[in-house]
């Protein structure tokens, strides 16, 4: 901590000329020259003090658009987090219990049956924490839904995939799930919802489920790298997010930017607040953060692949909790550190025992696994080896 108080000393305040860590832009530079990333904006930063802001790279490579501190992204599972705390919102003001049975409020699950043909009883917990096992929305009938409402059906006609509580196993149907149980309680749309209570009151202007006509110019491009070539290629948007007309999903859905997801997660590393505004009460954040799937393997380092960590994690409230840091990119993090990635290999963690947080915003749509991207892994090492200094 002594470290961390003279950045903070040396650092400006939040507001002032973006501030930046010495090696994060090498690393990030490194990692543009092996064509593992277009560009790059990284950040850092603790409750009150950025310490780090810096774009690196294109955005768009074809354009000669370099990469900037308000270029927005497609942040997919990033959305995760968001949607767990809009539920602990409602639950701080006593309008649901994260124990609840999900047919309370979508009377439809109280029909649904385990594998084993037993009444599946879900919880919102075990929907927020992948050990539902909830069949998933997927085909032609959920790329016709206009809502949330519309994909309740195929969430209760999907064939159950497991006893629930028997696993962890990463389920989208189970966030929109979730997403919808807003929609139900609130009376609003579930991005009505986020824009009035979340977004609006913390300051996040970039971040929304539709951009405007702005905001799409304000887009980094997507890019794949070829596996013969091992050079950058352009990948179109995907067409199932984005536009008006299509569901606002809790899984994945959101655009933002790094400078308003900071403020997200800057408000979860104050306990729920920000700046005097309260979003959530600290024991909402401790819910949020704390892991709720016992001694169960989760995440996405299970495989050997890359390195067989299952039981190094575990899951919060829409969250991934890591329990033991290992080896490689968790090894500079504490226990308890929670966040979550996207798949295009944006990245989000705060770290509340060093009371630091990392936002890594990319676009780069086939990493072999966007949580153990080379690019995370160079970013946060950086960052530590900068603040130990």
């Amino acid at each position: 901590m002594r470290t961390l108080l003279l950045i903070l000393v040396l650092v400006p305040p939040l507001f002032a000329d973006t501030p930046k860590l010495p090696g994060i832009e090498e690393a990030m530079l490194e990692m543009i020259a092996r064509n593992e990333v277009a560009g790059a904006v990284t950040a850092v930063a603790t409750q009150d003090r950025l310490l780090h802001l810096q774009a690196n790279g294109m955005a768009d490579v074809v354009a000669q658009k370099p990469m900037s501190v308000d270029t927005l992204f497609w942040i997919a599972s990033m959305t995760k987090p968001v949607t767990g705390a809009a539920v602990l919102m409602l639950q701080d003001e006593g309008r649901l219990s994260i124990t609840d049975p999900v047919a309370k409020f979508i009377p439809e699950f109280a029909a649904l049956k385990t594998p084993s043909g037993r009444p599946a009883n879900l919880t919102i917990t075990q929907i927020l924490t992948h050990t539902s096992g909830l069949g998933e929305a997927n085909g032609p009938k959920a790329q016709e839904a206009h809502t949330l409402a519309d994909l309740a059906p195929l969430w209760i006609t999907a064939p159950m995939q497991f006893e629930p509580g028997s696993q962890w196993k990463y389920c989208q149907s189970g966030i929109n799930a979730a997403a919808r149980i807003v929609e139900v309680i609130s009376g609003m749309s579930f991005d009505a919802f986020l824009q009035k209570r979340l977004f609006e009151p913390l300051g996040m202007t970039n971040t929304t489920f539709y951009p405007t006509d702005r905001q799409w110019t304000q887009i980094a491009t997507a890019y794949a790298k070829n596996p013969d070539t091992g050079k950058l290629e352009a990948v179109p948007p995907r067409g199932d997010f984005g536009k008006r007309g299509r569901p606002p999903l809790g899984n994945g859905g959101l655009y933002s930017c790094a400078k308003d997801y900071m403020r997200f997660c800057r408000m979860l590393l104050n306990e729920g607040t920000l700046e005097g505004t309260r979003i959530l009460s600290a024991s909402a954040v401790k819910t949020l953060s704390t892991v709720h799937t016992g001694d169960l393997p989760c995440g996405f380092f299970q495989k050997a692949e890359f390195g067989g960590h299952g039981k190094n994690y575990g899951w919060g409230i829409g969250t991934c909790v890591l329990k033991e840091p290992h080896a490689g990119l968790a090894e500079m993090l504490s226990p308890g550190t929670f966040g979550h990635g996207g798949a295009w290999g944006t990245q989000a963690w705060i770290d509340p025992q060093k009371e630091v947080i990392h936002v890594l915003m990319v676009q780069r749509a086939n990493f072999p696994n966007s949580d153990a991207s080379p690019v995370r892994e160079a970013f946060q090492k950086a960052a530590a080896r900068a603040l130990s200094k």
